[in-house]
């Protein structure tokens, strides 16, 4: 970051993003072009959904603080359900693995995401088999895992 940010999640624009069974917004705090150890977005859910698939990073560690509504949050140690105020920390490893749901039938939720940001990073997504990997020079890919 080089220069002092202030933004709220109700006034800023987003991008929606819709992958299979995950339907979010992504209000960026901290642009992506200057990221460089530190992660900061409000995510919006609608009703019913998603953020991203399940899964876990290799290197980053990732903390969610709910600002609205009621969480689902999938995790290598079972379902946990948060609501505004809570926060729950995920470390790297498969430990950390994690997803978060709208638990709502009629609330969007709104939670921050912070985490830690590496020269390189892996995410793994056990549910479909895949690996993203992340980098500098990548738009991120995503390959079958074979072990």
């Amino acid at each position: 970051m080089e220069h002092l940010t202030v933004k709220n999640f109700a006034t800023e624009k987003g991008q929606k993003m819709s992958l299979p069974g995950a339907e979010f917004t992504v209000k960026e705090i901290v642009p992506g072009n200057e990221v460089t150890k530190l992660h900061a977005n409000f995510v919006e859910i609608p009703p019913g959904q998603a953020a991203y698939s399940y899964h876990w990073h290799e290197t980053n560690e990732e903390v969610f603080y709910i600002i609205q509504g009621i969480a689902s949050v999938r995790t290598a140690e079972g379902n946990k359900i948060l609501h505004a105020g809570d926060a729950i920390t995920f470390p790297a490893g498969p430990e950390g693995a994690h997803q978060i749901r709208n638990a709502s039938d009629t609330e969007k939720l709104i939670y921050l995401d912070c985490g830690a940001e590496s020269a390189l990073e892996i995410a793994h997504m056990p549910d479909v088999d895949k690996v993203l990997v992340l980098g500098p020079h990548m738009q991120g890919m995503t390959n079958d895992v074979n072990n």
